[in-house]
């Protein structure tokens, strides 16, 4: 290794490589940022130290926050206890808070009788009017401090979903409608209250897996709007020819599939299944029943001293996997256990790579939409017929195997396909957006040491899962969009956070921020924003690579 080895030994480690050996991934395994829970870390690493005047503060160089934070990359519980514990902690003192007033609220009330017990009967009468229209405002106060939260933790700079956000309407907020009509004291009672209620501390809502937006798309059956049910028709009856026009279907799938036919269609468009209709059951049939065949053959071997290495890894990522009320179900476990170690074996150029486990997620969520009409977080996989089970799991297996085919090189010995796309993102960003480029460059911060996620685990870690099903109903419908068109959405993607990017000014205030993307409130709008976005970038630069160089 060279003289500069000391900045490049954190990614590269001396230790031997046998290729199919099991590798692990910078990163893989932090899941989307949720800018609620982490809303004081973000403050605490953002907050500029005191700086000595005339004497400025020289910037944190990469080499300076390695040896500070040697451990800070490791993999391990510790943290997520931490911040269960701070939240726990913190909702105890956010109670007591809230009783003691509610207590000394009470006292003032029962003094206030006493006093009206003195007082004319048309004055008490009055003043017994306010004091009802009081009380509505602290118990309004008190049963909803909580639902305001969720107002406040959408960041107004968050440009995509400020406008039409689809928690709008699952918000439990009462409107201005129907907050009661009073006089100046009530509305200077509720001023109050809601300045209370901002000034609580923040707690995450319960976010479903595949989200509760007015979107059949991604959820479960809210009513369709005319357009929706339009695009359905189109899809069905697209489907139910004899023979499916393959193009047709990618071209009405790159704005979305429906809920209700994107199983077929990601089969379809994936290769699993052919456009002949005719044909769709015996292949079916056919490749379940060779799956298992592999499953007989390989999985008892998953023990042996040759493979028990590759299980164990297997093993022990699947429970850090997203969601986990989704996959640390028994069942859904075992499956994926058996889906990654068969394909391992199957292809020992590439071995199993963490990273290639959250690549199975999406696909198993789709297939079992195909049993189900309620939401997946909430269902017990185990509940349904084996013979569905079976059914789900081969489909996964196949279609994830379809996907890996195309993009094998960035799980191959060095991952030399990450690499690469990891090099062009940086030219294409230094061309597009040369004022976040020299921002990064600034400031020590190298392309790899946040894209090469983006790049490993298709963004699944930055997205929550409704995010990415939509996210690859495109890539399913663009040619090569998981190992080409993917390049320009992860450009899009830093691009569209250049505003919080430039307001960085250390080393370690731009990674926390690129590592942690608040994303978490993303839905179907924002998606198709940043696919249209990385459209056109694809169509100035895919076929005209001389406009990389300057």
């Amino acid at each position: 290794m060279s003289s500069d080895g000391n900045k490049k030994q954190f990614w590269k480690r001396n230790t031997a490589k046998v290729p199919g050996s099991i590798q692990h991934v910078y990163g893989a395994q932090h899941p989307p940022f949720d800018p609620l829970l982490h809303a004081n870390l973000i403050k605490a690493g953002n907050k500029p130290p005191p700086s000595t005047p005339g004497k400025p503060k020289k910037a944190t160089t990469f080499q300076e926050f390695e040896s500070i934070t040697s451990d800070a990359w490791d993999v391990g519980d510790d943290d997520d206890e931490l911040l269960a514990m701070a939240a726990q902690n913190l909702n105890i003192e956010v109670v007591m808070e809230t009783a003691n007033k509610v207590i000394e609220n009470h006292s003032k009330q029962q003094e206030r009788r006493r006093q009206d017990d003195t007082t004319e009967p048309g004055q008490g009468e009055e003043d017994a009017q306010e004091e009802v229209a009081a009380e509505e405002v602290e118990e309004e106060e008190e049963d909803e401090y909580l639902r305001v939260e969720e107002v406040e933790a959408i960041s107004p700079d968050a440009s995509f979903a400020s406008q039409g956000s689809p928690y709008a309407d699952s918000r439990l907020v009462k409107s201005h409608s129907e907050a009661p009509i009073g006089s100046p004291r009530d509305a200077a009672g509720e001023r109050a209250a809601l300045h209370r209620q901002r000034s609580l501390p923040h707690r995450p809502p319960v976010i479903p897996l595949v989200a509760r937006m007015a979107d059949q798309n991604t959820s479960g059956t809210p009513a369709m709007t005319e357009r929706e049910a339009s695009r359905l028709d189109k899809f069905k009856q697209l489907l139910a020819g004899p023979n499916t026009d393959l193009e047709e279907l990618r071209k009405l799938s790159w704005s979305g599939i429906p809920r209700q036919v994107r199983p077929i269609a990601w089969k379809l468009l994936s290769g699993y299944l052919p456009a002949n209709a005719e044909r769709r059951e015996s292949v079916l049939q056919r490749k379940r029943q060779e799956y298992f065949g592999f499953i007989q053959q390989y999985y008892d071997s998953r023990n042996d001293e040759h493979h028990q290495d590759t299980y164990r890894q297997i093993h022990i990522d699947i429970p850090r996997m997203s969601p986990e009320n989704l996959v640390l179900q028994p069942k859904v476990t075992e499956i994926f256990e058996r889906i990654l170690f068969i394909w391992a074996i199957r292809h020992p150029a590439s071995g199993y790579v963490q990273g290639i486990n959250d690549l199975v997620t999406p696909f198993f969520v789709v297939f079992v939409f195909e049993y189900i009409e309620e939401e997946v977080e909430n269902f017990d996989v185990s509940s349904l017929q084996e013979e569905a089970l079976r059914n789900i799991e081969a489909d996964s297996f196949w279609c994830m195997s379809k996907l890996l085919d195309g993009i094998q090189d960035n799980y191959t010995f060095a991952q030399p396909g990450i690499q690469r796309k990891v090099k062009a993102l940086e030219e294409l960003v230094s061309r597009i957006d040369e004022s976040v480029h020299r921002h990064m460059q600034q400031y020590e911060v190298e392309y790899l040491q946040f894209a090469f996620r983006w790049m490993n685990n298709l963004l699944m870690r930055e997205l929550p899962l409704r995010c990415t099903i939509r996210l690859w109903d495109t890539y399913q419908a663009e040619p090569e969009g998981f190992s080409h068109f993917h390049l320009y959405v992860c450009a899009a993607f830093l691009v569209r956070w250049r505003k919080e990017i430039l307001e960085e000014r250390d080393f370690q205030g731009l990674m926390i921020l690129l590592q942690n993307l608040p994303t978490m409130h993303w839905g179907n709008e924002e998606v198709s924003v940043l696919l249209a976005e990385a459209y056109r970038l694809k169509f100035a630069f895919a076929d005209a690579p001389n406009h990389y160089k300057r």
